[in-house]
């Protein structure tokens, strides 16, 4: 009987020779011509089966995946992973027979659980099964004493062959749990997507279900997609997904996804983008750090189902906060970051180039909110802010759930604000006047706005400022044109007793007519102003 590894030797040799056999792809002749990348055997594949064995799961217990070798997994630390590199001639596609190359992410300390990676074309699949010899490695890493078929971490698409600098430069990875990222037109990671997620800042310990197997079918050319097909599993939830990335101004993903609920979820999070903000200029305190401002992102962009554009500036609080902004039918959400200035952050990781994150539904979503966590941070480091699509309905066992959306990772929101000046700054400060007796229960706000429809106003015609706050009274409302700029300047103070926070909502009108988006901001009393963040 000849083997499966004498089977694919086989093949190999065959390929070298230039010889296709009948029923053979050039994609599979490809693949068999790399002597150094091992291959399962070929299984049948499509993405109703997908579905199927996914529903399947969702009627039985769950089984959480086991890292191989735990032992020495548990040993490969951030520095030690930093020194495996999986080397470019290993890559799948690298030989022309998909435009982006691939490559894989090792195991590790804080990557520790395996997926299985399968390389997909015509409705067959194969597995790449790990070897260490993928990778480059210290003679004395520890990673050497792994087992093969160990599995991978993740795995990231590099650019066109036809670019010299395919081997350097990745747009999109997949790592950890059902954590995804891509590169905007601005070419900087920043904010990351993930599959789903599970009871984030509820009552019970939040879950973080895997992706636990790919199914990567190449671009055939530029113009086409990388189609990627991910099963996903969890203590409380099933899903089978499937992705269509192309690269074109940033990444733009086409995702389907189809849900299974194995037990009763809390907060089920739909279309979920998850982000870093530390500080910016209103609530930086020179004591934080000495950078002007520090964030992956800035706002959250909203335009509901009735056709309202609405900025929600972000905060770094004192304790996590949840905030939901009900609709029905919504056209579009998304973590920001607005300001491009690279002044403003002067840094060397660029964070004026990190990439905004919209998401578009692509079908009717009917009821439900999207929500806001904002979670305490001092440092950088952590993702603290996390923003989902939740529907009305409750997450019961035993229900399903299918979704269509589009992700547009770039710098601009896809659907720009028309016809409205959009918020461009909220600045904070002490109430009342120059010159005066500062009030000290007073907190001042001035709000930003720039548009191409305030510099139609005639001389001597000032926008209407509408505002309104969940608690305590708005004094000395005003606005003025900034000299010299396109920039008007709303500004009004509060004064509020106790820690609550106060919800404060403002728009610019003419007449009957909005001229502006509008802000929203959570205002925390309970912080001064050189504590706020």
């Amino acid at each position: 009987m000849t083997t499966s590894l004498e089977r694919r030797r086989f093949l190999k040799s065959v390929a070298a020779a230039g010889v296709i056999l009948p029923g053979m792809s050039m994609f599979g002749a490809a693949m068999a011509a790399n002597d150094t990348l091992e291959l399962g055997d070929a299984q049948n594949f499509d993405f109703d089966a997908l579905i199927n064995r996914a529903r399947t799961m969702a009627t039985k217990d769950y089984v959480a995946p086991i890292a191989p070798d735990p032992e020495i997994v548990g040993k490969i630390d951030y520095d030690t992973h930093g020194k495996l590199h999986y080397k470019r001639d290993h890559s799948p596609f690298a030989d022309g027979s998909g435009t982006y190359p691939m490559t894989f992410f090792h195991l590790g300390m804080y990557f520790a659980k395996p997926v299985h990676m399968y390389l997909l074309e015509d409705g067959a699949a194969r597995e790449v099964v790990y070897r260490p010899d993928y990778f480059d490695m210290p003679e004395d890493s520890i990673a050497r004493k792994l087992s093969d078929n160990s599995g991978f971490a993740g795995f990231r698409l590099h650019e066109n062959l036809e670019r010299d600098d395919w081997k350097t430069q990745d747009w999109a990875a997949f790592l950890g749990a059902s954590y995804f990222r891509a590169i905007g037109d601005e070419g900087q990671y920043g904010l990351s997507a993930r599959g789903i997620t599970v009871n984030t800042a509820t009552s019970v310990p939040e879950e973080f279900p895997d992706f636990r197997e790919f199914y990567i079918e190449p671009a055939k050319s530029a113009e086409d997609p990388v189609t990627i097909y991910a099963l996903l599993d969890g203590p409380s939830i099933t899903g089978a997904y499937k992705f269509l990335l192309y690269r074109g101004k940033g990444v733009t993903m086409d995702i389907e996804k189809h849900l299974f609920i194995r037990k009763d979820i809390e907060r089920l999070g739909i279309a979920p983008l998850t982000s870093m903000f530390w500080y910016s200029e209103q609530n930086k305190s020179f004591r934080f750090d000495w950078r002007p401002e520090v964030h992956d992102s800035d706002g959250l962009e909203l335009w509901t189902g009735s056709g309202e554009r609405i900025w929600r500036q972000l905060n770094n609080p004192e304790v996590i906060r949840a905030s939901a902004f009900g609709d029905h039918t919504p056209r579009g959400f998304g973590l920001m970051q607005r300001d491009r200035e690279v002044s403003h952050y002067l840094d060397g990781v660029r964070y004026h180039r990190r990439p905004s994150l919209w998401v578009e539904p692509l079908e009717d979503w009917n009821k439900g909110a999207v929500q806001l966590i904002e979670i305490p941070t001092d440092d950088e480091i952590h993702d603290n802010i996390a923003s989902f699509w939740v529907p009305d309905e409750p997450a019961k066992a035993g229900n399903s759930y299918q979704f269509k959306y589009r992700l547009y990772w770039q710098a601009e929101n896809p659907f720009p604000v028309e016809k409205l000046a959009k918020v461009t700054a909220t600045r904070m400060g002490r109430g009342g006047e120059p010159g005066t007796n500062r009030p000290k229960d007073e907190i001042k706000f001035s709000v930003e706005f720039e548009g191409d429809i305030l510099g139609t106003l005639e001389y001597g015609e000032f926008p209407e400022v509408i505002v309104s706050t969940s608690r305590g009274e708005i004094v000395r409302t005003k606005i003025e044109p900034i000299m010299d700029t396109r920039i008007w300047r709303a500004a009004f103070d509060l004064k509020a007793t106790g820690t609550d926070p106060v919800d404060l909502r403002m728009y610019l009108k003419l007449d009957d007519a909005p001229l502006s988006e509008t802000w929203m901001f959570q205002h925390l009393p309970g912080l001064t102003n050189q504590q706020q963040g």
